[in-house]
């Protein structure tokens, strides 16, 4: 699976700067949205730091192992399950695991060539 592992660490999304859709969708998130990975595509409101840039790729990465619809379908049953858990939309985003993972090594500049497949499964919290 090295091969994967590398197929996917050279992946890079198409980025969207200045995009309205963060703005509109929080609008109904329970968090302010500043960038989205929604497939190969990231929608960010101005201009994408790298920080934010590697946050998003880091989704997109989870998306790809997944057969994105996948990774759709687990996000939303994490939200879920955090906010029957934590009673707090917020929190839920938080506390998953995908986000976790993103959180956490947003700063590492070179974590999308080294991250493990599968890497957000270390991230769920029993």
């Amino acid at each position: 699976m090295k091969w994967l592992q590398a197929w996917i660490s050279k992946r890079k999304p198409w980025v969207f700067e200045n995009s309205k859709l963060p703005v509109w969708l929080s609008k109904i998130s329970p968090i302010e949205i500043g960038a989205l990975s929604f497939a190969c595509f990231v929608f960010c409101r101005g201009v994408l730091s790298k920080t934010t840039r590697r946050h998003e790729t880091i989704h997109y990465h989870q998306q790809i192992e997944m057969l994105f619809v996948f990774q759709w379908l687990m996000y939303g049953i994490f939200w879920v399950v955090g906010l029957l858990r934590y009673r707090n939309g917020k929190k839920a985003y938080y506390e998953n695991p995908f986000e976790r993972e993103a959180y956490d090594n947003q700063k590492k500049y070179t974590y999308l060539e080294k991250r493990p497949l599968w890497n957000w499964v270390n991230y769920v919290k029993g």
